[in-house]
């Protein structure tokens, strides 16, 4: 849909500049013609003024009217297909949980067969020392043990046992007008992550949180992100980061000289109890890694994005997993990155940490193996998922 905003055009209040400049030794007799010769002139000036007022006007508003170069999800038929997506989404709450749906599918992909062999949540620190984190606790095994002492619970959170139908919400623009919110609410389970804001976003993104993944650079400093959310769970790229979980925990302050190893400045304090408070498996980011690394066209190591760690995190949790706000179109690098902010898709071009091509791959195969339930349709876009 093409979007017209509302365009002003601020005219200079008259007078406010001299139409001729000021001179003391012209007479009176001289200031009376030059008046004179201003005032036969105004239906020149009309004209013109009104031909100059045209002009604008149609180099504003006509590019409105010709091709644009917009993601399919934010043309024309924008309102239809929003529709077509609340529709199927209905659909689909609309049916009785499947036990067992994902596992069954998973068992299709090798790579992903194994996964519900990983506990999802860090129960101590005296396994995976083989790799530094995020893919194990090398070196931080000591601090671990130190930050789980300070947590009262491990567990899962508290969810049907039955059945577990789960949702991540990913911060693509994709989400952006979509009206799933109250959808959204609906699931057992509601994954996000990081900052991605909730308050203002209702409508879009829903109200309830079961677990937002964060690491503490990215971490929201408003308070208001951390209402209805059940879990905040650290993905540990460091061994400080468990130092700063402890921190949050205990309420005792970080010292100065840790802070300073933040490549950005993390909040000091995050109104939720400590029973609400776990640490991601580095297992499941070191899996997820394994997987993207099958859809890599050139071998190199990648460390998995927060949204792909979460899907395979929802994959080894949920009988029935759906995902929101997800898909990158690098056709429009001028598309907004994220439903939030100003961010615009070309910033992902730019990062060389993330394989964005692989995990687009990876997702589609979910979607095309019916193991996953794709509600913004951004997933499969300009690609055949069948």
């Amino acid at each position: 849909m093409v979007h017209l905003k509302g365009l002003f055009v601020n005219d200079h209040e008259e007078g406010s500049t001299p139409l001729l400049p000021e001179a003391e030794s012209y007479s009176f007799q001289h200031r009376r013609a030059e008046s004179r010769e201003i005032f036969l002139g105004r239906g020149k000036n009309l004209v013109l003024s009104i031909f100059l007022l045209l002009g604008s006007y149609s180099a504003i508003l006509i590019p409105a009217y010709l091709p644009t170069t917009q993601p399919n999800w934010a043309n024309e038929s924008f309102s239809e297909e929003a529709k077509a997506l609340l529709n199927q989404s209905a659909v689909l709450l609309s049916r009785v949980c499947q036990p067992q749906w994902t596992r069954d599918r998973l068992q299709r992909l090798a790579a992903l067969s194994d996964l519900q062999e990983i506990p999802v949540f860090l129960q101590n620190g005296n396994e995976d020392e083989e790799l530094p984190p995020p893919m194990g606790l090398q070196g931080t095994g000591e601090m671990v043990n130190r930050t789980l002492s300070t947590l009262p619970k491990t567990s899962l959170p508290s969810t049907p046992e039955t059945c577990r139908r789960c949702v991540v919400v990913g911060s693509g623009g994709i989400l952006h007008s979509k009206h799933l919110g109250a959808h959204i609410d609906r699931y057992n389970i509601i994954i996000r992550m990081n900052n991605a804001p909730v308050k203002g976003f209702e409508r879009d993104a829903g109200s309830r949180t079961t677990i937002r993944l964060i690491y503490p650079e990215g971490a929201p400093h408003s308070p208001w992100e951390y209402h209805n959310t059940e879990i905040a769970a650290l993905v540990a790229f460091k061994g400080l980061d468990f130092e700063w979980l402890t921190s949050v925990v205990t309420k005792e302050p970080l010292s100065w000289w840790s802070k300073l190893w933040f490549w950005k400045n993390v909040i000091d304090t995050i109104p939720l109890k400590a029973e609400n408070f776990r640490i991601l498996n580095p297992k499941i980011v070191y899996k997820t890694r394994l997987v993207l690394q099958s859809y890599v066209k050139q071998q190199r190591t990648i460390i998995p994005t927060l949204g792909a760690t979460a899907v395979v995190l929802a994959l080894q949790l949920c009988d029935e997993v759906s995902l929101a706000g997800f898909g990158y179109d690098m056709q429009h690098p001028g598309a907004l990155l994220h439903y939030y902010g100003t961010l615009r898709m070309d910033t992902m071009m730019t990062q060389v940490v993330h394989d964005v091509s692989a995990e687009t791959l990876f997702l589609r195969q979910l979607v095309t193996e019916g193991v996953v339930h794709d509600l913004t349709g951004g997933i499969c876009q300009g690609a055949k998922c069948e």
